[in-house]
């Protein structure tokens, strides 16, 4: 088939769900179709300015940027007008007829299972263009790419039933028309003054002339008639360079919309003017809500780059460190040069320094809110911590210059409370501290209820010791560059340097002394039972109710790294735990009587220890039939 033909094709998604569960959620918002497509046009826009700095041809003769709405009464449609970038054939297919690109399996399971939050969904999800079927039962796109020729136009047209068309068409202008062909019972959206006021609301931010056509008074008729003149009707001019004091709340938060296409207000902003040596503006967000591709650190764009209020582009990834991937905003550079390369900004000492402040930002915000006595900020920061403190952790191994800062913003479940939320920080812990304590104790589980019901916090408990309870993926890893604070050590409780005997009274110390020579033997005969399992067996303090627990020696891995680092495919070296004991158990004192079954409870012991730990057994047949054998024993025992 030639391609001038037109052609029908399918769309790469379950559209008829989409739309319907789109239009559904978002029904009593309707008006958001037109920010979503005065935001594409001028992202457009955008991307025209930003090619054409190398290709200054692009612009064919038609500098003057801007977008433009129609509206007609009689054909009952609503027009919006570019002449940015446009599509050609292949992008229109591509960026069109590719619905929730970025995941839509995933995207209709969340829309369907978590109807409270849809449209702050769709907006994560890339599907703004289709909002306009919210209000429209047809849609018509005519776009032109810049640079190719008038021929070479398409006419992309659908009524979100499952397939568009698309066809080559004549089209003099370059940029992109979409028109809205509204469903009965849109009219309302057909009158000047409403689609002004929707300009108004959510793009006035924006630094483009929206134009429309001036409405005039017909004195014959005696009422308003559309003229032949456009007007602006947005301030059209970059949010960002103007004082703080001449922008509203309501502004800051539809410009955060505009550039992060998330549907959700922000949690915070901060809005700077930065002078010296660099001079740049720097408007920066934290959203609400994390995003869905948050873990993906290849996953970047949530910076965009100005110079000289010219776009550059919108995944500087440079000014931002990874471990803040989750920041939105916009950074307009004075310094940096307009024919600006990602090269350039690897190596430019300007950057550094952008890079840098916009950081110590960033971190003074949050500060601000989780040192702040004010209860509602507190919240704030424990939303921001619920929804961004795993990646905010990854700072301390990727931020030595602020790794102070970022640990001071730490939260931590802890056995103060009782509760697996995260609202400790390091500070509160050493306020609580007890007399002597010298010592940050922390125990990693895969789970909270692993980690609480864990042998090693049972001389915690008994000698009221809190304890950090840390059960994040990211925990192991940043307590590798995190081992002291405020000069004191993080040590975990299940490490086998702790000195324990410090934590035990007078009593306990005798106890511990005599218990050594009680079982030495039996220690030495375990040992040799258990093999090359183990690296030790001891006895140990550190046990009040459980029979035996594991702990690794003081270099080595522990049990729930070796964990991770084998799930995620890692080579991880052969390191034997040590085996404890608690000689007052009755189990363990059995052993001193136990001649023919001796092995048997050795076995038994070490297998509780792994799975208490979080563990699993190489051979769990073994395990069980070893247990049902010393069940029925017991029975025998009891039966004679």
């Amino acid at each position: 088939m030639a391609e001038s033909e037109k052609q029908t094709m399918g769309f790469q998604a379950e559209v008829k769900q989409l739309l319907q569960l789109m239009i559904h959620s978002l029904y009593s918002n309707k008006e958001i179709f037109l920010r979503e497509l005065i935001s594409n046009a001028s992202d457009a826009i955008d991307r025209l300015r930003y090619e054409a700095l190398d290709k200054p041809e692009l612009q064919e003769h038609d500098p003057d940027l801007k977008i433009r709405i129609f509206f007609n009464p009689e054909a009952r449609t609503i027009t919006i007008s570019d002449n940015g970038i446009g599509m050609s054939r292949e992008e229109a297919v591509t960026h069109l007829g590719t619905i929730a690109k970025s995941g839509t399996k995933e995207f209709i399971s969340r829309l369907s299972n978590d109807q409270k939050k849809n449209d702050a969904l769709i907006g994560q999800f890339g599907v703004g263009f289709y909002s306009g079927f919210i209000v429209a039962d047809k849609i018509t796109v005519e776009s032109r790419r810049a640079g190719l020729a008038a021929n070479e136009a398409i006419r992309w047209e659908s009524t979100g039933e499952g397939d568009f068309t698309i066809e080559n068409i004549e089209k003099s202008s370059r940029g992109t028309d979409i028109t809205l062909h509204l469903r009965e019972g849109e009219d309302d959206f057909l009158t000047n003054w409403r689609l002004k006021a929707i300009i108004r609301k959510y793009s006035d931010h924006i630094s483009l002339p929206i134009q429309m056509l001036k409405e005039e008074w017909d004195s014959e008729a005696k009422t308003m008639k559309t003229g032949t003149e456009l007007e602006t009707i947005n301030q059209a001019n970059a949010l960002w360079a103007r004082s703080k004091t001449d922008i509203t709340d309501e502004q800051y938060r539809e410009f955060y919309k505009h550039i992060s296409h998330d549907f959700n207000d922000p949690l915070i902003w901060t809005h700077n003017k930065v002078e010296g040596r660099t001079e740049y503006n720097q408007l920066l967000y934290i959203p609400k809500e994390a995003p869905f591709d948050l873990w993906d650190r290849n996953k970047r764009g949530g910076i965009k780059l100005y110079v000289k209020r010219v776009f550059i582009m919108d995944d500087a990834e440079q000014l931002m460190p990874v471990y803040l991937r989750f920041v939105r905003g916009v950074i307009d550079s004075n310094d940096l040069p307009l024919d600006v390369s990602r090269e350039i900004l690897q190596e430019s000492r300007d950057v550094k320094m952008i890079r840098d402040g916009s950081t110590r930002r960033v971190l003074s915000m949050l500060e601000e809110l989780a040192g702040s006595d004010d209860p509602a900020k507190k919240e704030l920061y424990a939303t921001f911590w619920q929804q961004f403190g795993q990646v905010l952790k990854e700072g301390i191994g990727e931020d030595p210059t602020n790794k102070e800062r970022i640990a001071k913003l730490l939260r931590f479940a802890s056995t103060h409370n009782d509760s697996d939320i995260q609202n400790v920080s390091l500070d509160d812990y050493i306020s609580r501290m007890k007399e002597n304590q010298v010592r940050i104790f922390y125990i990693t589980a895969e789970n909270y209820t692993a980690a609480k019901n864990s042998p090693h916090l049972e001389i915690f408990r008994k000698k009221g010791i809190e304890v950090l309870i840390l059960t994040d993926r990211v925990d192991e890893w940043m307590l590798s560059f995190l081992q002291e604070y405020n000069e004191k050590n993080l040590v975990s409780v299940a490490q086998g340097s702790l000195d324990l005997l410090k934590l035990a009274d007078e009593e306990e110390t005798k106890l511990n002394e005599e218990n050594q020579t009680e079982f030495k033997d039996i220690l030495e005969k375990m040992k040799n039972v258990l093999g090359d399992k183990v690296k030790d067996v001891r006895v140990t303090v550190r046990l009040t109710e459980s029979p035996s627990c594991l702990i690794a020696d003081e270099n080595d891995l522990s049990g729930n790294l070796q964990r991770m680092l084998k799930a995620a495919g890692q080579k991880v070296p052969n390191m034997k735990p040590i085996l404890e004991i608690n000689p007052n158990h009755p189990l363990v004192r059995t052993l001193k009587y136990e001649g023919p079954h001796f092995n048997d409870w050795t076995n038994l012991l070490f297998d509780q220890a792994v799975l208490a730990e979080g563990g699993s057994l190489k051979d769990p047949a073994a395990f069980v039939k070893l247990m049902n054998n010393m069940l029925l024993g017991t029975l025998e025992k009891k039966n004679d």
